[in-house]
């Protein structure tokens, strides 16, 4: 089965200069591309931190009327947290809310509730932000996937790397201290932990 990985998404935007400014501040990150072309073509790449899909913006690239698109949604493992930064790099955010559903946000405010979702159960918190232009971004938290839904895992460091094996050999630890000796066949033991903490196995 070929693999359909979501790359880029498209914002409509009327200023490339101002929303490039927005996003570099608002994220933390410089453009990965900034090309500019013939006959007022441009196009702006940017990937935020830890996000394998990126954002692209210019001129010439859509015909979407400027700061029309709510389609942008971006993950985080702490919906307070993320907020406070992005509020405090100058950029104007919602509260935290929640869906009186508890399925997906609605559009609008209808069924916002203020607050992270009581339970802080995984992909029940929001808040929102817009771009110079009106183009509203979501920021959800998830701290699990649903099952079935994670494929495949991807540490984005070398300390993270290291950070999930050192959680692995302690729980090995206690693992062979259960057993009364040694486990031989300990390389199969790391994997399933590993995948099992990153929410690819159960």
């Amino acid at each position: 089965m070929v693999d359909f990985k979501v790359e880029i998404v498209v914002l409509p935007v009327s200023d490339v200069d101002r929303a490039k400014a927005f996003y570099e501040k608002a994220f933390g990150v410089p453009v990965d591309v900034d090309y500019a072309g013939p006959n007022g073509f441009r196009i702006v790449h940017l990937t935020p931190t830890g996000s394998l899909a990126s954002l692209v913006f210019g001129s010439g690239i859509t015909d979407e009327t400027p700061g029309t698109s709510a389609a942008v949604h971006l993950v985080v493992d702490d919906v307070v947290e993320a907020r406070k930064e992005l509020e405090a790099r100058g950029v104007e955010v919602s509260e935290v809310f929640h869906d009186a559903g508890g399925v997906f946000h609605h559009s609008g405010t209808t069924d916002r509730v203020p607050g992270p979702q009581p339970e802080r159960r995984s992909y029940g918190s929001w808040f929102s932000f817009a771009d110079p232009d009106g183009n509203e971004l979501y920021v959800q938290e998830v701290t699990s996937r649903g099952a079935g839904r994670v494929k495949h895992v991807i540490y984005r460091s070398v300390d993270e790397v290291e950070a999930a094996l050192r959680d692995a050999a302690e729980a090995h630890g206690r693992h062979e201290q259960e057993l009364g000796h040694a486990d031989e066949n300990w390389p199969a033991w790391y994997a399933t932990h590993m995948a099992q903490q990153a929410g690819l196995a159960e």
